[in-house]
């Protein structure tokens, strides 16, 4: 990913993070920059929290990203 995509992503990330924690920008800066640092851990931890195990065509973890490369 570009550097000004990946940090066009994390300022975002981190305003969404702001505006519905309630966060100052330096907490909210840092969680986001965690979050994209450890996209395949949040990633997998996602599909497993909110994935249904019934499902029978559920995703894999590992083919799965938190941002498309577009």
């Amino acid at each position: 990913m570009e550097r000004n995509t990946r940090l066009s992503y994390l300022m975002v990330l981190s305003w969404e993070i702001q505006r519905k924690k309630k966060y100052t920008r330096k907490r909210a800066l840092q969680a986001a920059w965690a979050i994209t640092l450890n996209e395949d851990i949040t990633v997998y931890y996602l599909v497993k929290r909110h994935g249904n195990r019934l499902k029978p065509n559920k995703p894999h973890p590992s083919g799965i990203t938190l941002f498309s490369n577009q």
